[in-house]
């Protein structure tokens, strides 16, 4: 090979060293700038994942915090809410009606009411002021006299009643005061220009549970049975009416059924062989007992009652007493669209209780301590039924008959005027053309029959206004 052709792949061979170690180097160093770059890529990928886990994690306990804040300020609320209701709760309610002093809810109710009356007596004339006048009362029936006539007009059948009731533990302590004018007896002059007339006291009593202290109906009987009518009572003459001082339990028995037990205030009424007046008696010394069943459903509601009290008559030192005793049975029985329609009845009968029935139409017993000093007992029947038509939810009508006998014991001589028998019947209508505001009109037939064989008829028409509040 020519030296020329050797040298010039010398410097070949020795140039390719020194270029080959610069070109590995070079791709090295390429090789390590794509490395860096993906380093730094990853490292901004962590970066911006690190800094959206920092943002997520800040936003997660900003909202623990208001989460935990808002349930803070619930539970505030809750408690502040409850704290009111509880200050509510403690406070006492206004009561529906009536107002309230301290703890104790007042009512005061009642009702006004006007009536006017035309009588026609077939046998005789009422004394000016009797009560007859003004209600129906049986034993004013005049007889053994020639007819009369008779008009009046009055508003002394006008009540008023005050209730109250105050909460004691889980029962109410409550009071009830009520009176009207209808029972007291007219003034001389009173028709003159003022028609004055005293406030006669009805009821008054106090309540408890299961106990009633004052004045109230007799138990014996059951005010709610009595019809509606333009007069004071109605059937007069079949009703008991009494109203007196007792003590009374009432036991529920469930189902509707209610036991009552009660003691109540005496009183002996007597007649003597002489005079048909009635003599009071005051010297009573065991109270009357009743004891009375009543039952509620939704057919409308029934009692039965039985009394036993002991009579008494003393006069210094001498005197005599018997056991007097009594049934009742009574009820009203609804029926028809709306229970519009209704029937009330009452049948009684006893034994030396004249003055439960009609106030006061027959004695207790006859006494006379100048012949023999004994109490002759006198046995009583009486009852009543009314039926109620209800011809509209504003119109209604009610016609009722009402009957009583007394039975005085034989062998003595009874006063020819004492009263033997009545009976009556009765129709009225009944408008109501707003709530709580009443008009009627009633016509009503009676007779009574006296000891000595002697009647007397009445005839009477009467209008009513009412408004009750």
């Amino acid at each position: 090979m020519p030296k020329a052709r050797c040298r010039s792949w010398l410097i070949l061979l020795g140039a390719s060293a020194l270029v080959a170690p610069n070109l590995a180097h070079a791709q090295n160093a390429k090789t390590a700038t794509a490395r860096e770059q993906a380093l730094e890529e990853r490292l901004l990928r962590l970066e911006a994942e690190m800094a959206a886990l920092r943002a997520d994690l800040g936003a997660a306990r900003s909202e623990q915090a208001q989460t935990a804040a808002a349930a803070s300020q619930a539970a505030a609320r809750s408690e502040e809410t409850a704290t009111k209701l509880a200050t509510l709760e403690s406070r006492p309610q206004a009561p529906a009606d009536g107002f309230r002093v301290g703890g104790t809810t007042f009512k005061l109710g009642g009702f006004v009411k006007v009536v006017g009356i035309a009588t026609r007596y077939d046998d005789g004339e009422v004394p000016g002021g009797s009560l007859g006048k003004e209600f129906y009362l049986p034993q004013q029936i005049p007889v053994g006299g020639q007819s009369s006539r008779d008009i009046i007009g009055h508003a002394r059948q006008t009540r008023l009643a005050f209730s109250t009731s105050t909460p004691l533990g889980d029962k109410e302590l409550k009071s009830v005061i009520e009176f009207d004018f209808a029972l007291a007896a007219a003034p001389l002059g009173a028709q003159r220009a003022t028609n004055p007339y005293v406030p006669t006291f009805r009821r008054g009593f106090i309540n408890y549970g299961n106990w009633l202290i004052g004045q109230e109906w007799t138990t014996f009987q059951n005010p709610g049975h009595l019809p509606e009518t333009t007069d004071f009572v109605g059937p007069m003459d079949g009703a008991i009416f009494v109203r007196q001082m007792m003590i009374q339990y009432k036991q529920p028995l469930g189902d509707g059924l209610d036991l009552y037990l009660a003691a109540e205030n005496p009183q002996t009424e007597t007649e003597s062989r002489l005079s048909p007046a009635l003599v009071d008696n005051d010297q009573d010394r065991i109270p009357d007992l009743v004891a009375k069943l009543a039952y509620k459903g939704g057919f409308g509601d029934v009692h039965i009652a039985a009394l036993v009290r002991q009579l008494s008559v003393q006069n210094i030192g001498v005197g005599d007493s018997a056991i007097g005793w009594g049934v009742t049975t009574g009820g009203k029985i609804a029926f028809g669209p709306q229970a519009r329609h209704d029937l009330r009845f009452l049948a009684t009968y006893g034994h030396g209780m004249g003055r439960y029935f009609t106030v006061g139409f027959a004695p207790d017993a006859i006494y006379d301590a100048a012949i023999d000093n004994r109490l002759n007992v006198v046995n009583n029947f009486a009852g009543f039924a009314a039926l109620k038509l209800g011809w509209a939810p504003n119109i209604r009508s009610t016609v009722m008959v009402g009957y009583q006998h007394v039975d005085y014991p034989a062998g003595i001589i009874i006063p020819g005027m004492s009263n033997r028998e009545a009976y009556s019947f009765a129709g009225n209508l009944f408008w109501s053309p707003v709530k709580n505001l009443d008009f009627g009109i009633e016509y009503r037939h009676a007779q009574r029959e006296v000891v000595s064989g002697l009647t007397g008829q009445m005839d009477r028409f009467e209008m009513a206004a009412k408004y009750t509040f």
